[in-house]
């Protein structure tokens, strides 16, 4: 099986807001998440990794607005270019992404808090 990362994982790997992470799933579909009801921990994929990661680039980057940068994203990852113009033409290393985005996860997986599951503590009773 494919390793999958947490949300606060990947956003301590991109640097960015667990929330910004979080919003991007939320109000987008991004390939290799998986997530199920509400209330479970979404994981997701390398391919989810790969694609926020050329989104966080194109939105910092280039400034593009996030729901532009989403499809320029998925076509930058499956032709590895995207002729934007007879002279322009933006190129994606995807290779030298992706080991950047691993070398950075490694860390992140080491660093990141695991989300706590459950109800939280409650407080003890006295006299009990």
């Amino acid at each position: 099986m494919a390793r999958a990362y947490t949300v606060a994982t990947i956003a301590l790997a991109l640097n960015v807001p667990v929330k910004w992470v979080d919003n991007v799933l939320s109000h987008f579909e991004i390939s290799g998440v998986h997530q199920g009801t509400q209330g479970a921990v979404r994981r997701i994929g390398s391919s989810g990794v790969m694609e926020l990661g050329v989104i966080k680039d194109l939105v910092d980057g280039l400034r593009l607005p996030l729901q532009r940068a989403l499809p320029v994203a998925r076509a930058l990852i499956s032709n590895g270019r995207l002729e934007a113009g007879e002279q322009l033409v933006v190129v994606l290393d995807q290779e030298a992404l992706w080991v950047t985005l691993s070398s950075r996860l490694e860390f992140a997986i080491e660093v990141a808090p695991l989300p706590r599951r459950g109800r939280p503590p409650g407080k003890a009773k006295r006299g009990a």
